[in-house]
């Protein structure tokens, strides 16, 4: 960055020339809004494809089904959550743990016969798989130094099943049906359709200086501050990662500071790992 980011700021104009470009923006936004409900109309459109339901997961309380994942209601959401195995919480995936800290009442979804539900892959993009039962316990103890409280399982039994064709150890965020005993894929996304579960970069979008991020098209001297997913510590400060590594998930420093514990139980598994932006 170069300049004086305190100095940032729009033009000033009076109520009326303000209100008069604001109008022809909000044009444009109601037609983004016609445009994605036209998108989800034609997602409810597509077909779907049977998954096995008998696919094993691991969960609190031993081996389960993903039909057993459903809770017996008609719809799961699945978040396919990335892990570095045998690594501590501050190696862990930012991508993730910021989604993740998104999920929260989840009343609303049980109201329509949805469930919500982590699957967590035991492994990452940079990484491959630890023993599952060992990096199962590891991220349940990260799901509690969080503070989450949403259905937690390992998908890493049958991900080459689960994930057919996919990337894994890259999150997905996976929809299904269930018709009795049999299940069904409806649709899923990847990297940045993970943003459906945000509403951090949502409100940050609102304002005058947007996500403060590099690839952001934004008037020249607007603040660039690097990943909000990542800093080097939090309040008051936040001081910024610019950088791909260091620092930690944004979102651990407040648990850190009440006093959470983050130690996972990790067994030593090398050299640190950088980690990189996963989104």
């Amino acid at each position: 960055m170069s300049g004086d980011q305190s100095r940032a700021r729009p033009a000033v104009v009076d109520r009326a020339a303000f209100d008069e470009q604001l109008e022809v923006l909000r044009a444009r936004e109601k037609a983004h809004t016609r445009e994605g409900d036209a998108i989800a109309a034609a997602r409810r459109r597509l077909p779907m494809v049977e998954v096995a339901a008998d696919s094993t997961l691991i969960g609190p309380h031993g081996p389960l089904t993903l039909l057993d994942a459903f809770e017996g209601r008609r719809l799961l959401i699945a978040y396919y959550f990335m892990w570095w195995p045998a690594r501590p919480a501050a190696e862990q995936c930012e991508g993730c743990t910021w989604v993740m800290s998104h999920v929260g009442e989840q009343a609303y979804l049980h109201s329509r016969d949805i469930t919500f539900a982590v699957l967590c892959q035991g492994r990452n993009t940079a990484y491959g798989p630890g023993d599952a039962k060992t990096s199962y316990e590891e991220s349940l103890r990260y799901r509690a130094f969080m503070g989450w409280d949403m259905a937690w399982y390992s998908a890493q039994p049958s991900l080459d099943t689960l994930l057919a064709g996919r990337e894994q150890g890259l999150f997905h965020l996976v929809c299904y049906l269930r018709d009795g005993d049999r299940v069904f894929e409806t649709y899923w996304t990847k990297r940045r359709g993970a943003e459906a579960v945000d509403y951090s970069y949502a409100l940050m979008d609102l304002t005058v200086f947007g996500r403060q991020e590099a690839w952001e098209d934004s008037p020249a001297g607007w603040p660039r501050l690097g990943q909000a997913t990542r800093t080097l510590g939090g309040a008051p400060q936040w001081p910024p990662l610019r950088q791909e590594s260091g620092g930690r998930p944004t979102a651990q420093w407040p648990r850190l500071e009440a006093g959470y514990p983050a130690d996972l139980g990790a067994t030593d598994a090398g050299p640190a790992q950088p980690p990189g932006h996963c989104h």
